[in-house]
């Protein structure tokens, strides 16, 4: 299939589409809009529903009522409209609802700026609203895999029946790329009529499916929650990372997500013909986190630190030092506000842990 240059928005946009997600639902803000400007215009054409609504609040319920019937649908926001959506996010996790929730991050706290962040990371894969949950988590490190993991987000929200987030920030949002969107990524919705509320006719039972989050029995709530815990655990099976360099000897591991890990690599490669050699681990998946891959590339003998390199004031940080479990001596270096560190900067903070 023949590339086309696309803004990332839009390519989220149109990567849903192609998943088959035919609603869309959002409330506009900085630097996502681009992405409901570009489904306003293609769900018509696809005989798809586009919807904005009144507040980040309203979406997220509007999420949850269309993902209660089963079809694919999917929104997108960024850092402090996903604050205003995490009770519906919450609410659609414990009644068991699949559903797509795209976070192009700003920087914040607080209304911030418009400018790129990683600074979700704790909401993101810590839960993000009330209750014991998770969510499956994404990062992709550009355009491509942003088309890749939207498309991938739909069929593994519905193997797990909740929320999946595509967690990009501003600059993979507003950034133009060549992308492909591969027919092979579509996947046949399964299942739903076992828990649906998409009509005992259209189904042809009569059986009613019930969709609830509220649990008064407290046992019966614990058994939610247990379940929830085994597709978490079930959830290990999808970690994503990618390694790069890690088969020199290597002195230090960086390990960066995201758009941070491209300008890594950039410092890598130029410390590499410097005759230094830095490897790095990337997180595809945020939520299951990869930490024995993370683990075993730190204990290699040759290396002797581990850096954390994110555009925050240090929120990954906090789960490779849980799983390099004090094996080494774990670094961190970030900037936010909308600062993107530059290789030579990255080159700078290694030589001088070095």
């Amino acid at each position: 299939m023949a590339k086309v240059l696309m803004k990332g928005n839009e390519a989220i946009g149109e990567a849903a589409i192609r998943a088959g997600c035919l609603n869309y639902f959002a409330y506009p803000i900085t630097p996502q809009s681009e992405v409901a400007e570009y489904l306003s215009k293609r769900m018509p054409e696809v005989n798809g529903h586009f919807l904005q609504g009144e507040s980040e609040i309203a979406v997220g319920y509007m999420i949850f009522g269309a993902s209660a019937c089963g079809e694919r649908v999917m929104t997108t926001s960024s850092s402090p409209g996903v604050s205003l959506m995490s009770e519906a996010i919450s609410y659609i996790t414990a009644a068991r609802c699949p559903a797509v929730f795209v976070n192009i991050m700003r920087g914040g706290p607080g209304l911030g700026g418009i400018l790129p962040s990683q600074g979700d990371y704790f909401q993101a894969t810590k839960g993000g609203g009330h209750g014991d949950y998770h969510l499956l988590v994404m990062a992709p490190d550009g355009v491509q895999e942003a088309v890749e993991m939207t498309m991938k987000a739909f069929p593994l929200a519905e193997k797990y029946r909740g929320p999946v987030m595509v967690l990009g920030d501003g600059l993979i949002g507003q950034m133009m790329e060549p992308v492909e969107f591969p027919e092979d990524l579509y996947v046949e919705p399964t299942n739903k009529d076992e828990w649906a509320t998409n009509g005992m006719d259209t189904r042809g039972s009569k059986e009613k499916n019930i969709v609830k989050s509220l649990y008064l029995d407290p046992e019966v709530l614990n058994q939610n929650n247990l379940t929830l815990k085994e597709q978490y655990k079930k959830m290990e099976q999808e970690v994503m990372y990618e390694k790069y360099n890690t088969d020199t000897d290597y002195k230090v591991l960086i390990v960066s997500y995201g758009t941070m890990s491209r300008v890594c690599r950039t410092a890598i490669d130029n410390m590499k013909a410097q005759g230094i050699e830095i490897a790095m681990l990337r997180p595809k998946t945020l939520f299951p986190f990869p930490g024995k891959q993370v683990h075993d590339a730190a204990v290699k003998e040759s290396c002797k630190a581990v850096i954390s390199i994110e555009m925050s004031m240090g929120q990954m940080v906090e789960d490779v030092e849980r799983y390099v479990m004090g094996k080494r001596k774990i670094e961190f270096y970030g900037e936010c506000g909308g600062n993107i560190p530059s290789p030579e900067k990255i080159e700078s903070v290694i030589k001088a842990l070095l």
